[in-house]
């Protein structure tokens, strides 16, 4: 075999996965293993560091396996992961010493109201372009090290070691030689100058995290450091990394200013490219970094809500009334609307641009003659309706409505969905060829540093539509089903 591939690891809320592309940007092998959720108490989300790691490890392994690949055809690995996921280990044993707490998780929420209390909020704006939630990785490090027994003693003698996802993976990939994290990532913990592109001493010394525990930040695109030989037969240069949904921002070709993308994942994530400009939101959005490539920081507005794709695993598992996503097309067509019915997915609290931790899921409108195929269809509406809210929010934002907007994530293959998230926006919705865009965008960046690829130019060859959604639904029937959205919200944040 003399082509060589770009390995993309895509480790997600739900599954890890390894995709293997060409240089046409198209998948040549893939593997991917779900892993274990763990539900501690109501609120709470947490993941086995360790499972994470050898899940990882072995569907790497799968893909290569699959094409026959080994080392020698890999040009590099990039790295995409769930952000804000926060893992602290021991840097002697390599053992994490408490379970990842999972950006989900709303451990930390009278904590972070606390100190919005004591009116910290602006300084983190200012610094981080975040809010103050539960959502961020600052809290959730300052938990484990006061909750977890002798965590702060070993943190002071120098032994633990903080990392988001990727950092984690990079570090076990390097069996221990290289503790980095990209500005995307290092943009999502709370403790980040997103200006200054360094860890802040006023917001660690807020959260009491000591700053020997973090990774040096460095640029999204570059050479990071090399695989141990033992595990895939021969080094492989890590050179890529982005959180999930700045990937897919790169992944959708989104390098021009205005430009935006809408992953429909476990979350719903839209981004839009601000260029060099970071835009303060006023709107409940987050400013946040989009990428580094040398010594250019591009920053993007993000919109973020915290359950999306996951509503239709509720429906399957919790629920049982769908056996596989998939046929959740098929069920919400076969009624003509959900008979007034509302699904609310606030699980784990909302996002923006509501950021109430407090709030929980709920149905709304319920009679007698709603039936499982109306909660199917309306649990479906719910991810268009909650993108409505963020694009809203966006335009307000930015003074002027996002005109073209790219989807992509496991849900944009349901293409009901997309025919009513285009009639809902009244504006049309473009779905491209390849729709794992998130890995695919991890592996650009990791391509653009060994010259795999040359240029962004390069990469924007290959980004192909697939189809666009047109809208066709009347402007009163849209605004009727909004105000009947916003309602429902409403009674899920009085909860």
């Amino acid at each position: 075999m003399s082509e060589k591939y770009v390995m993309a690891l895509d480790q997600g809320t739900t599954s890890c996965r390894c995709i293997l592309y060409n240089h046409e940007g198209r998948p040549a092998g893939m593997a991917q293993e779900e892993f274990t959720q763990i539900f501690p108490k109501s609120g709470w989300v947490e993941h086995d560091p360790m499972e994470i790691w050898n899940r990882q490890l072995s569907v790497c392994r799968k893909a290569m396996e699959g094409i026959n690949a080994k080392a020698e055809n890999i040009d590099s690995i990039g790295i995409t992961n769930q952000r804000e996921t926060t893992v602290v280990w021991d840097r002697q044993t390599g053992k994490p010493v408490y379970n990842a707490i999972v950006w989900q998780c709303r451990r930390t929420a009278e904590f972070c109201r606390d100190l919005v209390n004591t009116g910290l909020e602006s300084a983190v704006r200012e610094k981080t372009g975040l809010v103050i939630d539960p959502y961020f990785s600052g809290t959730k490090i300052r938990w484990i090290l006061d909750n977890v027994p002798q965590a702060r003693h070993l943190a002071g003698e120098g032994r633990l070691l903080f990392g988001t996802i990727e950092t984690w993976l990079i570090w076990n990939l390097t069996v221990g030689r290289v503790h980095v994290t990209d500005y995307s990532n290092a943009s999502r913990t709370m403790m980040f100058n997103i200006h200054e592109l360094r860890w802040d001493q006023e917001l660690l010394e807020m959260l009491g995290v000591p700053e020997s525990i973090l990774p040096e930040p460095v640029p999204s695109s570059r050479i990071y450091g090399y695989t141990s030989p033992e595990l895939f037969g021969g080094e492989i240069p890590i050179s890529g990394a982005a959180g999930d949904q700045q990937a897919a921002l790169f992944g959708q070709t989104c390098f021009d200013n205005g430009e935006a993308k809408n992953t429909f994942g476990t979350g719903g994530f839209v981004l839009v490219n601000t260029g060099s400009r970071p835009v303060k939101s006023e709107k409940g959005l987050l400013t946040t970094i989009a990428w580094g490539i040398e010594d250019k920081v591009c920053y993007a507005l993000e919109g973020s809500v915290f359950v999306s794709g996951a509503v239709i695993q509720w429906l399957r598992d919790e629920l049982g009334i769908i056996g596989t996503s998939g046929e959740t097309e098929e069920i919400a067509r076969s009624v003509p609307d959900t008979a007034g019915a509302y699904v609310v997915p606030a699980f784990t609290g909302l996002g923006a641009p509501y950021w109430d931790p407090y709030a929980r899921g709920t149905i709304t409108g319920l009679s007698r003659g709603v039936n499982r195929n109306h909660i199917v269809r309306a649990a479906l509406e719910a991810m268009a309706y909650q993108t409505w809210d963020l694009l809203e929010a966006m335009a307000e934002d930015l003074g002027s409505p996002i005109r073209r907007l790219k989807v992509d994530g496991g849900a944009a293959e349901n293409s009901f969905l997309l025919e009513f998230l285009a009639d809902i926006l009244g504006q049309k919705v473009y779905r491209p060829e390849c729709i794992e865009t998130t890995s695919l965008g991890a592996a650009y960046l990791a391509g653009m540093a060994t010259g795999y690829w040359k240029s962004m130019d390069d990469i924007r060859d290959n980004w192909q539509i697939d189809r666009i959604f047109e809208p066709s639904m009347e402007e009163e029937k849209r605004r009727t089903l909004l105000e009947g959205w916003h309602k429902a919200v409403g009674r899920a944040l009085e909860i």
